[in-house]
Order: structure tokens, then sequence, then C-alpha cells
């Protein structure tokens, strides 16, 4: 169950309290952290999200698994989360603070899908291309063999495909429509 107006708040909540107490970095640090947890594993997520399992519980097994690991605000936060019954929406309050907190440090996510691996000296050239005034960029590469050649660039809302699968696509829908035969007659 996605709740993207609740993941905001409570994002933008954890970012003005550390913002006060000078620990943008550290918590940032430890959301990226939660993030790759929850993405490598499927029990934690599993976990937040389970109603049989009672909150003191839960409450004990994050201990246990963040306990050293993670920031005494992020702790705390967390806490706060499990009291108010809102732990399963911690997968997404932690990307949103991932997206509140580019947008205060002024970095900006371009998303690049290539059919090969690209060489890293390609990819710096892309990044400093994609670069707009004293905007830092994060370049995310992905592989999709799908795209048989060429690439799909990603940035906000907006999406370049110059992909040779985007090219047969249009290709074919261009047959469909038949708007060659006319032009034989």
């Amino acid at each position: 169950m996605q709740n993207p107006r609740l993941a905001s708040r409570y994002a933008k909540s954890l970012i003005d309290l550390v913002l006060e107490k000078n620990q943008l970095e550290e918590v940032h640090t430890d959301m990226l952290f939660l993030q790759q947890v929850m993405k490598s594993n499927r029990d934690v997520v599993l976990l937040l999200k389970s109603p049989i399992i009672k909150a003191d519980a839960k409450q004990k097994i994050l201990d246990a698994v963040l306990n050293g690991r993670v920031n005494s605000t992020t702790q705390l936060f967390i806490k706060l989360l499990v009291s108010k019954g809102r732990e399963s929406f911690l997968p997404e309050i932690a990307v949103e603070f991932g997206k509140q907190y580019n947008v205060i440090k002024n970095i900006r996510t371009v998303n690049l899908t290539t059919a090969v691996p690209m060489e890293q000296a390609t990819l710096d050239m892309i990044q400093q291309k994609v670069a707009v005034g004293n905007q830092q960029v994060k370049l995310e590469a992905k592989v999709n063999p799908e795209l048989i050649g060429g690439f799909v660039l990603e940035t906000g809302d907006q999406l370049y495909d110059a992909s040779v699968q985007n090219e047969l696509k249009n290709l074919k829908q261009q047959f469909n429509k038949n708007i060659y035969v006319s032009e034989i007659r």
C-alpha cells in the first residue's frame, strides 16, 4: 500500500529535524543504508508490513538489526513510526527522504539505460553534458539488453529514447497504418 503524501510528510519532518540538529549527512547515509537493507532483504519489508507481528516485537527486531549501524536520531524516528503504526511506510519514507535531500543539495538524478555496459569515461562525459549550471548530477547507469542498441535517458519528467527497440516499434506502427501502400498507387 503506497501513500506518497504520508511518505513526503514524514520525510519532510525528518529533514527539518536533522537540519536543525545539523545531522543531514549522517541521516542521509542511514536512509541509504535502510534502502539497501530493504532491497536486499525482502523479509525486513514483510516484517514491517505484517499485521500479525505486534509493534513491540517489530521494534525489538529493528533495534537488534539497526543498533550501532544508524544514527540515534534515525533510530528514534523509526521508533516513532512503529509507535504510530506507520512502520510499513518506512521504505517509501526512505526513498522520499533521498529525493528531498537531492533537492536541498541541488542534485539532479539522471537515469541512463543502455544495451551494453558503458565505459566510465563515456559515463563521465555524459554526466558533464547533462549538467545544468552549478547543479550536481547523479548518473545512474543501467543495462537492458532488450534495447538492442542506443540508449534511454531519463531526468525528472523528461525522457529521450534513442534506442533501436524504440525505432523498431515506431517502424512497426508505421507499417500497421499502411501509409506506404497509398504512396505506391
